[in-house]
């Protein structure tokens, strides 16, 4: 029993054997094909092709900003008091109701039991749009109650706070983008109009307002309003994807696609300055042209003149 159990491993030794040789000889076999005759370590490097990404440079504008948060707001708002006491009568309005100056707004009628006057107009002493109608029919008011409140003109305002981080990079006249979720995939655009002098000091904030035209009367006070203020605007830069950009050792490059060779295009390491950064683009103030292909995906494997195969292209940027 003890020699039949020696002869089986002794059979399954040999077996390992050869099928350890017969890889060994097969891998070889590889390697050389690999190679070549004579071949060495950069001829395996230059068999290997690696899958990248890439995406085209583009020139165009780029803009820093940062963004806040606010709510609209009527940029000038006028009260609307009735000239005499009295039960209101009429209404002409209701709340959003274009009106001119001088249109009637509601009716006063300050008659009493035994005594009966003309009733009396509130007019509207500006032109806008009525925002709040705190008179209501029947109620009885008198010269200091405000019968309307009317949003003067078209332009609107938003109120934002400013944290104090940022107060170095704001300026009147400053141009800002305003997104709103009631207008999805809108832009709307106005201009810092108004900086306080002054910061909160419990929450270090500065009171900023920002001015919006409504002449669609699209924008309506209440709202919420995302805004991006654009602190730095360079025309004509070239751009690409900020994930292109690699640093190793300190220095900071990417890869360009060399299409010398149209069946065996290559990865060429391209020393480059940048600049501003922002939503995933980044300028390259030196070291690279508009309408080069570079890659975005890949990158980190791959070194100066390594072959590699395109699987995939990314549309260039909109930089409009």
């Amino acid at each position: 029993m003890k020699k039949h159990k020696s002869a089986l491993k002794a059979a399954a030794a040999v077996a390992v054997i050869v099928c350890l040789t017969v890889l060994s000889f097969s891998g070889c076999a590889r390697i050389r094909e690999a190679w070549g005759r004579g071949g060495g370590a950069d001829d395996a490097m230059d068999f290997i092709v690696y899958a990248v990404g890439v995406t085209t440079s583009v020139e165009g504008r780029i803009r820093d900003h940062f963004s806040i948060s606010g709510d609209v707001v009527a940029a000038s708002t006028v009260d609307t008091f009735s000239d005499a006491a009295g039960r209101v009568s009429r209404l002409f309005v209701n709340v959003g109701s274009r009106v001119n100056f001088y249109d009637p707004i509601a009716e006063v009628d300050p008659s009493r039991p035994g005594m009966e006057f003309i009733p009396s107009l509130v007019r509207a002493p500006v032109g806008g749009t009525v925002i709040a109608l705190p008179a209501e029919l029947g109620m009885t008011v008198n010269q200091a109650f405000p019968m309307a409140r009317i949003a003067a003109g078209d332009e609107l305002e938003i109120r934002l706070r400013v944290a104090e981080r940022f107060i170095s990079r704001v300026a009147l006249n400053q141009p800002s983008e305003i997104i709103l979720n009631a207008w999805p995939g809108e832009t709307f655009y106005g201009r810092i109009a108004e900086l306080s002098p002054i910061l909160d000091p419990a929450s270090r904030t500065m009171e900023t307002r920002v001015t919006v035209q409504n002449s669609d009367g699209r924008l309506r006070p209440g709202m919420f309003a995302q805004v991006r203020i654009i602190t730095e605007e360079r025309p004509n830069v070239v751009q690409i994807p900020s994930a292109a950009m690699l640093t190793r050792f300190g220095e900071q490059f990417i890869f360009v696609v060399d299409n010398s060779d149209p069946e065996a295009p290559v990865a060429r390491r391209r020393d480059v300055v940048p600049g501003i950064m922002i939503d995933g683009l980044m300028e390259v103030v030196h070291g690279l042209n508009a309408d080069e292909e570079v890659v975005i995906r890949g990158q980190t494997i791959i070194y100066d003149g390594a072959r590699i195969n395109v699987v995939y292209r990314t549309p260039p940027a909109d930089v409009s």
